[in-house]
């Protein structure tokens, strides 16, 4: 078996472990055969009406997040872009606490006006970043990307930070929710949440072989017969519809699109026919995880998982830039 079966194997069953443990682990023990076996009424609740949903949940904000960030470190060829750097995760969050603080609700979208006004929130920051770095910087260095990313990204924290000081009633909510949580969502946020999370992947994973032309260079991608221009305006709207909905559902969880492709890539390679799908995967594992952790490493009191997103996070971050910084002076 090559390399890139392995990859998948290993990848699908750690995810399949991190799954197990995240339905059964908790302040009640819900033993395997609760899955064929439904005359223990209370452990039958707890699965598939309080844990199930959770972790499912977790998994498709992990996935949405990693895969996300393969594609924004593969079009910008950098490491450290990722939604949450990018300032795209700040954008998406913006455009969900405007729906939550003035309560809005269109009619034709229904239950769907919180990831929609979320989306547009990360693509309108998405668009905005290229483009004030392109005003700075005709050659668009990765760099100038990235700062700008953290430019708007601040800007936008503190528009938030405007809103939850109005906020009167809702300013627990807005909270509760900017600090990143999968918590008591329910099936309803799956189904809500999961048409986004396919299309967002599918437009991905169309995108896999531009992905890999366009590590060669623009003008080489070109070349090879890539319409540059259009590529990249469909990976960065597959990329925000990902980011925009997983934010919608789950709050502001950063650093997982950062950690997941950069150590998948180091893994098994950085071919993106395999590199997205690996990542979405990984993506899924991680923040089951680290939900885990959160709920259980203070019980009966639990942790927002951004929290312990960021603290994995955060050394990885400092690791990569120390290392690029190397690579770049040598």
């Amino acid at each position: 078996m090559n390399k890139t079966g392995i990859a998948y194997i290993v990848s699908a069953a750690t995810l399949v472990v991190a799954v197990w443990l995240g339905v059964s682990i908790g302040t009640v023990k819900v033993p395997l055969s609760t899955f064929w076996d439904s005359t223990d009424t209370t452990a039958t609740n707890i699965l598939w009406k309080i844990r199930m949903p959770r972790v499912i949940l977790a998994g498709l904000v992990g996935a949405s997040l990693a895969i996300a960030g393969a594609a924004f470190q593969g079009l910008l060829k950098n490491p450290l872009a990722d939604p949450y750097t990018l300032g795209v995760s700040s954008g998406a969050s913006v455009g969900a606490v405007v729906t939550l603080f003035f309560g809005l609700s269109i009619p034709m979208l229904g239950t769907y006006t919180l990831p929609i006004f979320s989306m547009v929130g990360a693509a309108l920051t998405m668009f905005l970043v290229l483009g004030f770095a392109r005003l700075v910087d005709r050659s668009m260095k990765m760099e100038t990307i990235i700062l700008t990313g953290i430019i708007f990204g601040s800007f936008l924290g503190s528009v938030l930070s405007l809103m939850i000081a109005l906020t009167g009633e809702e300013l627990r909510q807005i909270i509760g929710w900017l600090l990143g949580s999968v918590s008591m969502r329910g099936w309803k946020y799956i189904v809500m949440v999961l048409p986004f999370v396919v299309i967002g992947s599918f437009i991905l994973w169309l995108n896999r072989r531009e992905l890999n032309a366009m590590l060669f260079g623009e003008e080489r991608a070109h070349h090879l017969g890539v319409n540059v221009r259009r590529r990249k305006f469909m990976i960065l709207i597959g990329g925000s519809i990902l980011t925009g909905s997983a934010v919608a559902v789950s709050g502001t969880i950063g650093f997982v699109g950062l950690v997941v492709p950069h150590m998948t890539r180091l893994l098994w390679g950085s071919d993106h026919r395999h590199l997205l799908t690996l990542s979405f995967l990984n993506g899924a594992t991680l923040l089951i995880i680290c939900d885990l952790i959160a709920r259980t490493i203070i019980s009966p009191s639990e942790l927002p998982v951004g929290v312990i997103t960021s603290f994995i996070g955060a050394p990885v971050f400092a690791y990569i830039f120390y290392r690029q910084r190397r690579k770049g002076a040598i």
